[in-house]
């Protein structure tokens, strides 16, 4: 179609880098072939970090891998951002010099 898309992600390993590399690999190539990338961006964000995790596990258990990543992506689509993340990664928006809060940080003391 003609909508603009960008993808942008940071991977921050745990454990070695295995899963950082795995996830930089394959999380974008998830998001971009879900079904649901043109109509709900978010739901292709959420989708394909569960598939992504859901393949990772499988080579790692395949593989003896014992690493863990947290990971912060985000998909703009034409004047919208869509954000997602996982683990204690954050992500900060600056609008016009201000500071936009677009999640709370993860932190142990939080149900």
């Amino acid at each position: 179609d003609e909508t603009d898309r960008a993808y942008f992600a940071v991977f921050d390993g745990h454990g070695g880098v295995d899963a950082a590399n795995y996830s930089a690999t394959h999380l974008h190539v998830n998001v971009g072939l879900h079904q649901e990338i043109v109509k709900n961006p978010a739901e292709a964000l959420k989708c394909s970090f569960q598939k992504t995790d859901e393949m990772f596990l499988f080579k790692a258990k395949r593989e003896k891998l014992r690493s863990g990543t947290t990971g912060v992506s985000a998909l703009i689509v034409g004047n919208q951002v869509h954000i997602a993340w996982l683990g204690d990664s954050q992500v900060m928006l600056v609008q016009q010099g201000q500071a936009v809060t677009l999640m709370e940080p993860h932190k142990p003391e939080r149900e």
